[in-house]
């Protein structure tokens, strides 16, 4: 029946009485589902009243959509669906950019994933000592697995990088001078500023040098009994190139034990594969910056390593030591869940070929890149079955995350172009419902083309991906 008087809408118990309402009162909660139904009447009143308004003093008009208590159901039950749709949900990155920032950085593999899940959805031994039945670490577990795997004395483990910096500086340096080249003074991305780290933990900053040339006579004159540490930062996300010069590591290091001072080292990335380092050939690595007698190493676990965001802190004993009772370790603590992920991403790094195969960052880098084709003409032939036409052409991609800037590799990319399909949307509306879609698909729009790069699609998103662009690209825009 046509609803033309807000008198003749529904009462609310009434309304939700009707047995289409049970599922969604199981489903979205009874509170959630009352609201959105007296929402969805309270404005279907106010258009009735308004039209009521509008026929006193012309036409009605023909266009509007009959109102029924079946068209008010079925308002409710959609804002319900979307209301009730996560904020953070699993999207398709087709981009080919494997550690993209906006989407997560590193995924998990689904032997990690269902570790985590193992831990998170029961009780667990995060601070609980078996032999001792006592209380222990929650450090413990994940500091044994970097001192076994990386060689080193001492580990800790924060919930990111900047976390790390500052505890280190905040416990070696506190209230002291840091000596570092004004040439790596460098902002990461979330306005991460090395200077601004620096002030907030207390250490008291000595640039020197020049932004592009810093020689070891410049640390050797600046050194004095308020030194601290000597301090160097991976420039991770740019690079100087032209009239450039800058002091090794090991060097840095050689003065640093002179005057027995540590070498603190942000390494940012944190890469642990040399197959890799192969690919990433100026890139430094975990191990390098070990050989290269650092004493302090930091560097982020959701990046090279492909593990958990966390700041992981890496080097001698003497140095470490004196952060396990830093007042800040507990502010920057990981949880149950990144440190699972992590002891598991770990684990599999004692086998490359096991790290290769498990660890989603390190499979998608060390693709062959004729492997990676024949799979896009696969799905390029696919997409034919299903009335699409698509291309395969050569293409590049970025690590991203900050890793390897000016570093392009090559990949392949299953192109479309939305012009030379019958029916087809415009590419910006395919785009966009690509994104609105129940399961999000990111591609590259470029020139009015779609670009997919199945280098980060694993395969069992292709049917899904599928799917969605079959339906983007008939529907007018979802959003």
């Amino acid at each position: 029946m046509t609803i033309t008087n807000p008198r003749d809408l529904p009462k609310i118990d009434e309304f939700l009485g009707d047995e289409c309402f049970a599922e969604a009162i199981e489903t979205f909660g009874y509170t959630p589902t009352i609201e959105t139904a007296r929402a969805v009447i309270d404005e279907a009143r106010t258009t009735l009243l308004n039209q009521g308004e509008r026929s006193a003093t012309c036409h009605p008009s023909t266009e509007e959509t009959p109102l029924t208590c079946e068209l008010l159901t079925q308002r409710v039950l959609e804002r319900l669906a979307h209301e009730a749709k996560p904020g953070i949900r699993p999207v398709i990155n087709a981009t080919g950019v494997i550690l993209h920032t906006n989407l997560g950085r590193a995924p998990f593999s689904k032997k990690v994933a269902d570790a985590v899940y193992e831990v998170a959805s029961t009780y667990s031994s995060l601070e609980y000592d078996f032999e001792q039945k006592s209380r222990g670490h929650r450090n413990t577990h994940v500091e044994k697995l970097l001192c076994e795997l990386l060689g080193v004395e001492a580990a800790i483990v924060v919930n990111n990088n900047a976390a790390g910096v500052m505890l280190v500086l905040s416990t070696l340096a506190r209230d002291r001078e840091v000596i570092v080249s004004r040439g790596e003074l460098v902002e990461i991305g979330g306005s991460f500023r090395i200077p601004e780290i620096m002030e907030e933990s207390r250490a008291v900053l000595r640039g020197v040098g020049t932004t592009n040339r810093t020689h070891l006579h410049d640390y050797e004159r600046v050194l004095t009994d308020e030194t601290a540490a000597l301090l160097r930062v991976h420039t991770s996300n740019f690079r100087l190139i032209g009239f450039t010069k800058s002091v090794s590591t090991k060097e840095l290091a050689d003065l640093a034990h002179k005057h027995d001072l540590p070498l603190i080292y942000d390494l940012g990335s944190g890469c642990l594969s040399s197959q890799l380092a192969d690919l990433l050939t100026d890139e430094p690595t975990v191990a390098s910056a070990i050989e290269d007698d650092a004493d302090v190493i930091c560097f982020s676990g959701d990046k090279l390593l492909g593990g958990p965001q966390a700041g992981i802190i890496v080097g001698k004993e003497r140095y470490i030591s004196p952060m396990r009772a830093h007042p800040l370790l507990r502010a920057f603590r990981c949880d149950k869940m990144a440190l699972a992920a992590l002891e598991h991403t770990l684990r599999l790094y004692f086998d490359d070929e096991m790290a290769r195969r498990h660890i989603p960052i390190l499979s998608m880098a060390l693709v062959e890149p004729e492997e990676l084709k024949r799979r896009t003409e696969l799905f390029a032939d696919k997409l034919k079955t299903h009335g699409i036409q698509a291309t395969v052409e050569p293409s590049s991609m970025v690590m991203g995350g900050g890793t390897a800037p000016e570093l392009y590799l090559d990949s392949w990319a299953c192109v479309i172009d939305p012009a030379l399909q019958e029916g087809a949307l415009s590419p910006s509306v395919i785009d966009a419902n690509l994104r609105a879609s129940s399961r999000p698909v990111i591609c590259r729009l470029v020139q009015d083309r779609l670009f997919f790069d199945l280098r980060t699609v694993r395969c069992d998103e292709e049917d899904l991906l599928i799917d969605n662009l079959m339906h983007a690209m008939k529907t007018e825009c979802q959003s």
